[in-house]
This record gives C-alpha cells, sequence and structure tokens, in this order.
C-alpha cells in the first residue's frame, strides 16, 4: 500500500521553500544556485522536490520561454499554521493548552518572551 502524502514539509522541501519565499520565485537553475553548496543538491533532485511541491500546493509555475519559474502559493505564516495544527491535533488532542504547557517544561523561555506571553493571554481575555 502507498503511503498517504503528508501535506506538511519535509526537511528537503522546506529547505526550497525558505529559497522561494526570499527569492519569491526562481526556476530550478535560480534554486539550486541558492542553496548551500554542501550538501549539494542534484539539479534533478531540486526539479523532482519542486514538482511534489506543486502537486501539494505549496508553489505553482509559470513558463517563461524554455524555463519554468516557481513561485510560492502558500506563504511561511501559512505553512506554520499548518504544521502547528498538524501537531496540535496528532500529539495533543487538539489542546493548546497541552502543546504550550510542552513547550514551557521543555524549553527554556527567556523572560522577554514570558512577557510577551503574558500580553497576548492579557489581550486574548
Amino acid at each position: 500500500m502507498a503511503r498517504k502524502r503528508s501535506p506538511n514539509l519535509t526537511e528537503g522541501e522546506l529547505r526550497l521553500m525558505n529559497v522561494l519565499w526570499a527569492k519569491g520565485s526562481g526556476t530550478v537553475t535560480d534554486v539550486v544556485n541558492a542553496l548551500p553548496k554542501k550538501p549539494a543538491v542534484a539539479y534533478s533532485t531540486v526539479l523532482t522536490t519542486l514538482r511534489i511541491l506543486e502537486r501539494k500546493g505549496y508553489i505553482r509555475h509559470e513558463k517563461d520561454g524554455r524555463a519554468f519559474v516557481y513561485q510560492p502559493v502558500v506563504d511561511r505564516t501559512e505553512a506554520r499554521r499548518n504544521v502547528v495544527s498538524y501537531v496540535l491535533d496528532r500529539f495533543f488532542g487538539n489542546s493548546p493548552e497541552a502543546l504550550v504547557l510542552n513547550l514551557m517544561e521543555n524549553h527554556d523561555i527567556q523572560a522577554h518572551d514570558l512577557e510577551r506571553l503574558k500580553q497576548r493571554i492579557a489581550e486574548a481575555e
């Protein structure tokens, strides 16, 4: 049985999306050239991954001469929201409280971050 395709981004997909979010758009060659040289990523790998991103609905392309120019359809904020919703549903039973408590118990949170959180809580009340 084939594995269900994840609506979320893999590590490799996120690397390419970061390039497209930063540049706004680009060809396969543009994306390859914008990636760190180590580890090197082959042109064909980038092309395949861009096609997957297009099937997932994260990007679209337009033809410019012989080249395809890819551009994001989903912005970074929406992608983050999708991932948080997925994690919230899958691991925390749709409980934002459980997620926040887990973060607070397992990560060092700086005083200024706690102040911002307190302000947001006060605004929400």
